[in-house]
């Protein structure tokens, strides 16, 4: 049976309420319930495209690899460690320069492909940042997997990182010092600033079903020319500056960058950075914004922005309705676009530059993106799922 989801877009697009939806805003329009265009026979959860690829296999656990298949737009090619082993992490303590066996910091380091799963519920607070080699997935389905007060994760000059289903917060800087990145290699670190995730000059990476708050910096930052990233199904809350996508506006190096964010709840209490981009190129697609202090969509140094079918609830605050920020002059040829997008309590976007921005996606890595009044029921379960053996997640 076709997926919740492909069947809502088919009725959609074929019926006259799509001609409505080519508006830029949909404000004052109330669109039918959702029960209005799904068959009474399709099945009762709407997942969006990644979740309907391995959600219902009630047979999750033996078949965890088949999530590396499920990843849309840039960072599709993510492979993660689906070609190694499954090594499970049995020990939440940490020892940066000696890991353990059994620890995650053990798992992540190895220099062969790895699939790291949990054996139980636990918090883990580094003593340093966990360097995350490459080749791996660090899976928490079936356990609830903290990694908090202490530093947190980064990826770095590595490729095909999948981090999906755990809880990331907390994340302090650290003073730097000996750090183990491989079996072979220990190094003395600078510091960290307190990211949850640093993604630096790295490629085909994905981050999905995580849950990101209170970082002493960044949530997410993809910087240092890194590219061939998804980020998607994730729940972030409780933070000022939320994801950096461009290292500085003098590092013209990460023009090569291509980012998909897609699927996302950005939560209550955030301000702003959702994301902010510079040089590179940011498709922005079926995300809901519950709220933002200041802006939510942001750039500087001419980055390409898309913002496709995304859903837009902005503050009361009458003075910060504008969903976009400009952080320099002469910005007017930017190329930044709005599609299908809904704003509410007065949302607006402030486009630019001429032309498409439609994203170049291959054929492997390419989607239909939803309506946007479809983004609430498509994101409601952003963040880690509570995945139980024997049942569908």
């Amino acid at each position: 049976m076709p997926s919740l989801t492909s069947l809502v877009l088919h009725l959609i697009l074929l019926s006259n309420f799509a001609l409505a939806l080519q508006a830029s805003s949909l404000e004052g329009y109330t669109p039918k319930p959702l029960s209005y265009y799904v068959p009474k026979d399709a099945p009762r959860k709407l997942m969006n495209i990644i979740d309907s690829c391995w959600r219902s296999n009630s047979n999750w656990p033996k078949n965890r690899k088949a999530l590396a298949d499920c990843a849309v737009g840039f960072g599709k090619a993510a492979t993660g460690g689906k070609y190694g082993s499954i090594y499970v992490v049995t020990n939440p303590k940490d020892d940066p320069v000696d890991p353990k066996p059994g620890t995650l910091r053990y798992g992540v380091i190895q220099s062969q492909p790895l699939w790291i799963i949990f054996a139980r519920d636990m918090v883990i607070t580094l003593k340093n940042e966990l360097i995350v080699n490459s080749y791996k997935t660090i899976d928490g389905r079936g356990a609830k997997v903290e990694i908090a007060y202490g530093p947190c994760i980064t990826i770095q000059g590595v490729t095909n990182v999948i981090i999906h289903g755990i809880s990331i917060h907390d994340c302090k800087p650290d003073k730097g010092g000996m750090v183990r990145s491989s079996p072979t290699h220990v190094g003395k670190r600078q510091g960290c600033d307190g990211d949850a995730i640093s993604i630096f000059a790295s490629s085909n990476i994905w981050i999905d079903h995580c849950f990101l708050a209170r970082a002493a910096d960044g949530l997410i930052d993809v910087i240092h020319a890194s590219t061939a990233v998804t980020i998607s199904n994730n729940y972030l809350s409780q933070h000022d500056k939320v994801m950096l996508l461009g290292h500085s506006d003098s590092y013209s190096a990460d023009k090569v960058m291509k980012v998909t964010v897609v699927f996302n709840r950005f939560g209550q209490g955030l301000i702003e950075r959702m994301p902010r981009v510079r040089f590179g190129y940011a498709h922005v697609v079926n995300n809901r914004y519950d709220e933002w202090k200041m802006y939510a969509i942001g750039g500087s140094a001419n980055p390409t922005i898309f913002s496709e079918g995304n859903y837009f609830i902005a503050p009361d605050d009458q003075d910060s309705k504008e969903v976009t920020k400009r952080e320099a002059k002469n910005w007017e040829n930017w190329t930044w676009q709005s599609s299908r997008d809904v704003f509410m309590n007065g949302a607006y976007f402030v486009r630019s530059g001429y032309g498409s921005c439609a994203p170049r996606y291959t054929k492997s890595q390419s989607f239909t993106a939803a309506p946007g009044f479809l983004v609430p029921a498509l994101t409601s379960e952003a963040g880690p799922l509570r995945c139980r053996v024997g049942k569908a997640c």
